[in-house]
């Protein structure tokens, strides 16, 4: 079958080991089920495979991708939820054995998948197999920052950091839905037009002097943006991170969170619940993930080279014929 596989790590240059290719066709196991892919999206975790972050070396070669949407051998329409988590109670992204498809398990980059039967859920009919093969990943993320780790209210103002990528666009949608008052950050004015398109309230450069202190910051950029997100922050506020994509601060700036009171939360991926309850809202409120780039699987490369290059606006696709 066609897959897009990592062939061997390579942490320099990682689009090295990038291959589009024939790889064995899955057999399921007891308990598991055959997913037929139509769509699955890239995610910055796919790059960090190809550097051979998170995976052992002998289980190159490794199909990339954590989401996708696609069929049943009965027909029935699914998204697939990345978080795998065998013999857990709870909340499975606290089990220190759990994993995400490409890291134990081959990834949803092929024409079939194979995943554990508590891993698909129903489509929405409101999402095309293109949008909800975003939901598992990045738009959960978001979703789990928002309404499981942050305090926020309606009315509030959240700020977003880098609001681009697959996370952020989500972050900025969600949150308006919501009721909050959202405020972004870019680097470029193209990127700031696209926070605005997605229902934010008010755009800046990245790094700007904001016009007041916010209650909430939501961090997936790390190392470029932490400074100015715990600067941002009102007495008592909380930054939310899910993501260091630019690498580790500095300085924790620990004497401003301290004597200010604030929170630092982190935030991983989010529940098998949850992205049911992320289906469930986006349908209720017809939201839909901004798609920035879309292309046949066989033309992958080109999608991983814009997110190695920055150049994301919204998600990354790609598809299928079914």
């Amino acid at each position: 079958m066609l897959a897009v596989y990592a062939s061997a790590p390579n942490p320099d240059d990682p689009l090295a080991g990038l291959t589009i290719g024939d790889r064995p066709e899955p057999q399921a196991p007891e308990g598991w089920v055959t997913v037929n892919v139509r769509a699955s999206s890239l995610n910055m975790h796919d790059v960090f495979t190809l550097r051979g972050v998170g995976i052992k070396a002998d289980r190159f070669p490794m199909i990339l991708g954590c989401d996708g949407a696609g069929v049943l051998d009965d027909g029935t329409e699914v998204v697939i939820h990345g978080v795998v988590s065998e013999d857990w109670q709870g909340d499975e992204t606290l089990n220190p054995k759990r994993s995400l498809f490409t890291e134990v398990h081959q990834g949803t980059f092929a024409e079939k998948v194979i995943v554990p039967k508590r891993n698909v859920l129903p489509k929405p009919e409101s999402l095309s197999f293109a949008e909800a093969a975003c939901m598992g990943t990045a738009w959960l993320t978001a979703y789990r920052m928002i309404f499981v780790k942050s305090s926020l209210r309606p009315g509030q103002t959240m700020l977003v950091q880098g609001a681009s990528g697959g996370v952020a666009t989500a972050l900025v949608a969600l949150g308006r839905a919501a009721g909050m008052r959202v405020w972004a950050t870019g680097r470029t004015e193209e990127k700031r037009a696209l926070a605005t398109a997605q229902g934010a309230d008010a755009v800046f450069e990245t790094g700007a002097r904001l016009p007041e202190r916010v209650d909430a910051v939501f961090e997936t950029v790390g190392g470029a943006t932490w400074s100015h997100s715990v600067k941002s922050l009102r007495p008592g506020g909380e930054i939310i991170i899910s993501g260091t994509t630019t690498g580790e601060p500095s300085t924790a700036e620990l004497q401003r969170i301290f004597f200010l009171q604030l929170s630092v939360i982190g935030s991983t991926m989010g529940t098998r619940d949850e992205l049911q309850d992320l289906l469930s809202y986006c349908a209720q409120q017809s939201i839909k993930p901004k798609i920035g780039l879309e292309v046949p699987l066989e033309q992958a490369e080109e999608g991983f080279r814009a997110m190695v290059g920055g150049e994301t606006a919204g998600k990354i696709v790609f598809t299928q014929a079914g």
